[in-house]
């Protein structure tokens, strides 16, 4: 068992008499006491860190003012409580001048020995608090300081309290230069923008800030104690992620655009043979009015397969920003790429197109949403079996938007599988799947703020999947939405409200 632990009481006075009783009323009271009677003494025994020190005024070789004040501006021993006693000075006047210089105490002859033990008592309790908050202190920068993550902590006037390693070396500042500077400027020059701090919501902000070639996904929270107190700012590198998400993407649209090429290939073979036959017979043909028809006919061949080859361009043509474009365009589009799958299976189509559904987004990524489901639907459709497609105005999160929704007459997907369907590398087409699709999907959906979801029954006679997915149209507000403020990954979805 360890022995408690003795307070170490430094006893600085020049006068042996006072020592002895000032001594026994501190050994009484379970405290060690070391004594000497001179300043230089004491600056040189004081370095030994003790507890506290007792420090008269009036010394032989200096005053007890000029040793407090060394032992206070010396980072070493600053920390080391310095209780001055006197019988000489016990004006105010005094009592302010060894407090203004760096005293922790100040009592006067003749002391009180219930007085002095209480007082030295209360300073020794005063240090072990400021003891426990500097290790507190240190641990808090010591695990900040080891987190990969950049982290600044603000007050309410985004000036920054504090930050942890990896941000001081993010901002190029030296750490001294970045506590209470200006956090707004400071994430500014690193993100490019900092508007998100000038937000008066106090919910969390997540999104993610692309600057030159990095990617930082952003977190801020309030910090609340009974009142707003500031904030705190996490940034995270999610350069590889992104740069793997994008490979992953590239993938996808080589695998996709594969799969297209034989569709292509059969679409554009047929008006080519007819072509090829037409212009053989106009060759072969004396009469004037039959090659002019020959010939017409040839012309309307080759209108299919320019109508093919805009339609192919389309699909893979991107914006660098939203563009305003017709969500049930886009649809007729994409099914006219799959008219050959549809034909051999003979699937019914059910798809109403009204007045239009218009929208701002990426024309390219949401066509590839569009096909993935499709080309989904049709694999999972049976021989002579139904495609429902419906689009709706709807609202979701309170934004308004539109809902697609994509009904198959499948097998559906089996329960135990369900919860994986959205996961990248997952796939129940064996060597025909890259196990991106359906992925890829969602994560182009939310990247324009919306949501992807799908139910889907497995039971006999009643089996088939739908897919909905939302799409805000971009016009509440201004564009910054689909860029900026997509959901993360695992974003839970809100209240779905179609009008019908």
């Amino acid at each position: 068992m360890m022995a408690p632990y003795t307070s170490r009481v430094l006893l600085v006075d020049d006068t042996a008499h006072n020592r002895y009783v000032l001594s026994r009323i501190l050994t009484r009271a379970g405290m060690t006491v070391e004594e000497c009677g001179t300043g230089q003494r004491a600056l040189e025994r004081v370095r030994e860190l003790p507890d506290l020190v007792i420090l008269d005024v009036k010394l032989p070789d200096m005053s007890g003012y000029q040793v407090c004040q060394r032992i206070k501006s010396d980072p070493f021993t600053a920390s080391v409580p310095v209780l001055q006693i006197s019988a000489s000075f016990v004006s105010n006047e005094s009592r302010a001048q060894a407090l203004e210089g760096g005293a922790d105490g100040y009592l006067t002859h003749p002391i009180d020995a219930t007085v002095l033990v209480a007082t030295v008592k209360s300073l020794l309790r005063l240090k072990q608090a400021e003891a426990i908050s500097r290790e507190s202190a240190q641990q808090w920068q010591s695990t900040v300081d080891a987190l990969p993550e950049y982290l600044v902590l603000l007050d309410t006037e985004n000036k920054v309290v504090r930050c942890n390693r990896a941000f001081v070396e993010l901002s190029g500042k030296s750490f001294a230069e970045v506590i209470g500077s200006d956090g707004v400027a400071i994430l500014k020059q690193v993100l490019g923008s900092a508007e998100f701090l000038t937000r008066t919501e106090s919910s969390r902000y997540v999104a993610e800030h692309q600057r030159g070639a990095n990617w930082f996904l952003v977190t801020v929270d309030a910090v609340v104690a009974e009142e707003h107190i500031g904030s705190i700012v996490v940034l995270a590198n999610v350069t590889e992620r992104k740069l793997a998400e994008e490979s992953m993407r590239n993938a996808e649209k080589l695998a996709a655009t594969g799969r297209l090429a034989q569709t292509i290939a059969h679409e554009i073979n047929n008006p080519l043979e007819a072509l090829t036959n037409l212009i053989y017979l106009a060759t072969h043909t004396e009469q004037q009015t039959q090659v002019r028809e020959y010939l017409q006919q040839a012309t309307k061949e080759l209108e299919r397969v320019a109508k093919i080859t805009k339609q192919v361009l389309l699909f893979h043509r991107e914006t660098k920003t939203p563009v305003e474009l017709d969500v049930q365009d886009m649809v007729q589009s994409v099914l006219a790429l799959y008219f050959i799958q549809l034909e051999g299976k003979r699937i019914k189509v059910d798809f109403r197109k009204n007045s239009p559904y218009r929208i701002y987004g990426f024309p390219g990524e949401l066509r590839q949403v569009l096909a993935n489901l499709i080309g989904n639907a049709i694999d999972a459709s049976p021989a002579q079996g139904k495609i429902s497609i419906r689009i709706r105005r709807a609202e979701w999160n309170g934004g308004p938007g539109i809902v697609f929704t994509i009904h198959d007459e499948g097998p559906g997907i089996p329960p135990e599988i369900r919860s994986r369907v959205l996961e990248p590398f997952f796939t129940t087409k064996e060597l025909k799947g890259t196990g991106l699709g359906l992925w890829l999907a969602k994560s182009i959906v939310l990247k324009h703020a919306g949501s992807l979801r799908f139910r889907s029954n497995s039971t006999a006679q009643r089996s088939g999947t739908c897919f909905r997915v939302f799409l805000p149209d971009g016009r509440a507000g201004d564009q910054r939405t689909i860029a900026e403020t997509a959901s993360p990954p695992g974003a839970l979805p809100g209240a779905l409200i179609e009008r019908r």
